[in-house]
């Protein structure tokens, strides 16, 4: 699975999650908390779904690196190897 096709992934999970986030201009190395205003809670919503449809268990002292898109990229890359896209 690519970088891109798991940003595409994480954005799914955002429009799922969020349904009211604005998706259409997302920065891929700001924050995306600050970006689409999401709390606590929809962040670890984002967390669930992965682990529900990937089965990526995302440890709390890690957290921080999926604040971006770009960092959620990079941190599910290896995660998501072999995977495909759903």
């Amino acid at each position: 699975m690519t970088r891109d096709q798991i940003k595409e992934i994480v954005l799914n999970i955002i429009s799922v999650v969020a349904p009211d986030a604005d998706l259409s201009n997302v920065k891929s190395d700001v924050r995306l908390r600050d970006q689409l205003e999401m709390d606590s809670m929809d962040f670890l919503d984002i967390v669930m779904e992965l682990r529900k449809r990937y089965k990526v268990e995302v440890p709390k002292e890690d957290y921080p690196r999926l604040a971006t898109l770009d960092g959620c990229a990079e941190y599910l890359t290896p995660r998501l190897e072999g995977v495909g896209v759903r």
